[in-house]
């Protein structure tokens, strides 16, 4: 379910194209002058080098030792250790952060998640369970909390109960939701396996259209990434790609800086985070978002949701 963690630096070409042609209508959207102006800003940036790894998860020791008491301190912690594929430091982590914040079903399921990756042989250890069904109890809705209750359908025998669930969930996803693709391969795979034809069914059932608080920034009030947009960010080559990318996100948090009102800024970069598979600093600015735009709460957790942005 964790599609984000797959991305990573392994990040496809589409991908990349895609996440620049997003910039360039995010221009066009929200009154950036021209792209040029972005490139140039990208250039100026790309001399000053991203904090280390081990850097960034030392800050994050340092924060949660400062201040032990913060959920969202140990909510970060644990996604930069999911990040690292340390799933048992992780585990501690949202360990940690359940425990500060025990109504929060994103946590829980994020925290089943962990114990599922951490296990050598079960695949859905009997401590994971709890945390999904915590999470199922607290919101019957949560996606990957669904996921994986259809998954222990799955492990006990009942493939076609799990299939259902999992159609079910598809069926409630929203379009572009980042467990999609995930999600029609496992019905795909499962079904391939166990002799169950579900190809038709799978062509019929289309994920959900967005809601309005929802809909994506970069495909309101302007078209998606157009195929010219596509093959020209694909022209490029990859280092090019990667250090335009750089540039830009760079660009866009220090626009931040200076205008922190923007939401539509704050979802950008949380989208362009989680395409980069930077799931903590993706958490870090849905928080910094709130932070300086406490009246959006509701729209800027809606559309972390939507990504898959880790304690959403």
């Amino acid at each position: 379910m964790n599609e984000s963690k797959k991305m990573g630096s392994g990040m496809t070409p589409t991908n990349r194209a895609i996440l620049i042609a997003a910039f360039v209508l995010l221009a066009a959207a929200i009154g950036y002058t021209t792209w040029r102006d972005s490139a140039d800003s990208a250039a100026a940036t790309l001399s000053e080098s991203p904090a280390a790894p081990d850097g960034q998860l030392a800050a994050l020791e340092a924060r949660v030792k400062a201040e032990p008491n913060s959920a969202e301190a140990w909510t970060a912690l644990g996604a930069a250790r999911f990040d690292m594929e340390d799933y048992p430091g992780a585990a501690t982590a949202y360990e940690k952060a359940v425990a500060l914040s025990p109504d929060s079903a994103g946590l829980w399921s994020a925290l089943g998640e962990v114990r599922v990756y951490s296990s050598k042989r079960d695949p859905l250890p009997a401590n994971a369970l709890v945390a999904f069904e915590k999470a199922i109890a607290l919101d019957a809705k949560d996606p990957r909390a669904r996921y994986f209750m259809a998954v222990k359908k799955d492990v006990a025998g009942d493939h076609k109960g799990a299939i259902e669930d999992w159609f079910a969930l598809l069926a409630e996803t929203p379009q572009g939701a980042p467990w999609e693709a995930d999600l029609r391969r496992t019905i795909e795979q499962v079904g391939a396996i166990h002799k169950i034809d579900v190809a038709a069914r799978l062509m019929n059932t289309q994920a959900r259209p967005l809601k309005a608080e929802e809909m994506p920034v970069a495909a309101r009030a302007i078209p998606g990434p157009s195929r010219a947009d596509m093959e020209a960010a694909s022209q490029l080559p990859k280092g090019q790609q990667d250090a335009m990318i750089e540039g830009m996100v760079s660009g866009l948090e220090a626009k931040l800086k200076a205008d922190p009102k923007n939401v539509d800024r704050w979802i950008m970069l949380m989208r362009s985070r989680m395409t980069l598979g930077e799931t903590a600093k993706a958490a870090q600015a849905l928080r910094d978002g709130i932070a300086a735009n406490p009246d959006a709460t509701g729209r800027l957790k809606a559309q972390a949701q939507l990504l898959g942005v880790p304690g959403a």
